[in-house]
């Protein structure tokens, strides 16, 4: 199996590794426009060669489309112009309707599978790169009525055997309204956060001294590359937005309650929230 990742950032090089340590690809070709990714990919290990994109597909059974969002809405297109029959595509991108919808009349696909690993970090770059950083989480594949079925096996297979991860399945929209309740929204407050307190707290000295692992752990996701997730925001706009309608209508009530020192009934809305531990939980 030789697999061909485009894309040697955090997601794209985590794969790479993992497919390679899980011997479900015996071949790892790497495709990025970085030169500088390239090679630090290749000091690595996280590939075993760098080549052009044509001739990576041309060499392939898989190829793993690992690239911003925006970015893919316009390569994929190209890729599967130049794929064989017996190709298979897959994207691992946190949006799905804008990529799917851009290839929903492509002759090729059916040799697409659209794919979401939910897993992560907040660091970005082929140093990024971690080994077993999918294992036992959980990958959404979308739309797979449109996909051939035997690709859908094969890129199950892959994700559950080379990856280590559970696979379940959603049609695109659905995927992009829970991605946008269950990670979107959280990137969003915790870039609003850190904007805050930089424009409030101008000692960075106590920023440094004071911060809990309470105040690390709500702004770690702000270290994220605004790279990646703009062209996210874009893609999934009008589902984020309702979430923050929502969201920050909970702040206002929450504002409200302590403004009239209600904090009996504070307490019950916190109480409320704690039951999110049930579900994490499971």
């Amino acid at each position: 199996m030789t697999i061909t990742v485009v894309g040697l950032g955090l997601i794209g090089g985590s794969m790479a590794l993992s497919l390679k340590e899980n011997n479900f690809a015996d071949k790892i070709i790497g495709v990025d426009n970085n030169a500088l990714h390239t090679e630090k990919a290749l000091i690595l290990g996280l590939v075993d060669v760098i080549s052009t994109l044509d001739e990576a597909i041309s060499q392939s059974d898989i190829i793993i489309m690992a690239t911003p969002v925006d970015t893919l809405i316009s390569l994929l297109p190209k890729v599967l112009d130049v794929i064989s029959p017996n190709h298979v595509v897959i994207e691992v991108g946190s949006t799905k309707k804008p990529v799917i919808d851009a290839v929903k009349s492509h002759p090729n696909r059916q040799n697409f599978v659209a794919t979401h690993p939910m897993a992560g970090t907040e660091f970005s770059g082929p140093d990024a790169a971690i080994r077993n950083l999918f294992d036992h989480k959980n990958c959404v594949l979308c739309d797979v009525e449109d996909s051939k079925p035997e690709l859908v096996e094969l890129i199950k297979k892959m994700y559950e055997e080379g990856l280590k991860m559970r696979v379940t399945y959603l049609d695109s929209t659905a995927h992009d309204i829970h991605t946008a309740y269950i990670s979107h929204i959280s990137h969003i407050c915790s870039f609003a956060l850190a904007s805050t307190v930089l424009a409030k707290e101008k000692d960075e000295e106590s920023i440094f001294n004071l911060a809990s692992s309470g105040f690390e752990s709500t702004v770690r996701l702000a270290k994220s590359n605004p790279e990646t997730w703009i062209p996210i925001f874009r893609q999934n706009q009008e589902n984020i937005i309702d979430v923050l309608d929502e969201y920050i209508t909970t702040l206002l009530k929450f504002k409200g309650l302590m403004i009239s020192d209600s904090y009996d009934k504070f307490k019950d809305y916190l109480t409320q929230a704690n039951d999110i531990k049930r579900i994490l939980n499971k």
